[in-house]
């Protein structure tokens, strides 16, 4: 087990500031081929975002999400819209494949493994479906790892871990959890991000 991944705690910053933060850490990995590998471990205040569909989401909407007290976001992404806010832990790996492989299915499958195996530790049982993503009986649960909050649209039954076990789960209780999950998954260990890189990093981004 010789790949290395850094973890880079954030906390609670914007959803534009995080995605600033990952273009940033992709960048990198463009420019330069050993760099690093990366977790990015975020909270979000309330925030929407919405894939590649937008059509599905008029400005009606997207005003009346505002008005609630959530930021809205209109990304390249797939699948439809997504709530993440407080309480929750949003993971974003920013991953050379090449050092793992190559290959997109590949990636998405063990991103699927690791949720699982993570349900495992709370003794829950999850599984893949037709539909994309994982799934707890009829009820996703988004790669974001919702720990806290739970929200359903669209028709679309979505659940937590904290619903599902009848309790708070803090993030703090499942982020160990979740790295020793994609740690024997993705074959990798870890260490914490540098602090000297992290603060090159935030200069770069605001």
């Amino acid at each position: 087990m010789d790949r290395l991944v850094k973890v880079w705690q954030v906390g609670k910053i914007s959803y534009s500031n995080g995605l600033k933060l990952q273009r940033c850490l992709a960048n990198l990995h463009s420019k330069d081929s050993q760099v690093n590998n990366t977790l990015l471990c975020i909270e979000h205040p309330p925030v929407y975002t919405t894939g590649i569909r937008t059509k599905l989401y008029s400005e009606i909407e997207e005003n009346t999400l505002k008005s609630k007290g959530a930021e809205f976001f209109r990304t390249d992404r797939g699948g439809l819209i997504t709530f993440h806010g407080p309480g929750q832990l949003v993971v974003y790996p920013i991953l050379n494949l090449k050092h793992f492989k190559p290959s997109i299915k590949w990636y998405v499958c063990h991103i699927e493994k690791t949720i699982i195996e993570l349900c495992k530790k709370f003794d829950l049982e999850a599984e893949t479906s037709p539909h994309t993503g994982v799934w707890i009986k009829n009820n996703k649960i988004y790669p974001g790892l919702i720990t806290s909050y739970h929200v359903a649209l669209r028709g679309k039954g979505v659940t937590s871990l904290s619903k599902e076990l009848d309790r708070v789960v803090t993030i703090e209780e499942v982020l160990p959890k979740f790295l020793d999950s994609f740690s024997d998954v993705f074959n990798c260990n870890y260490v914490d991000f540098p602090k000297d890189e992290a603060d090159d990093i935030f200069k770069i981004v605001k």
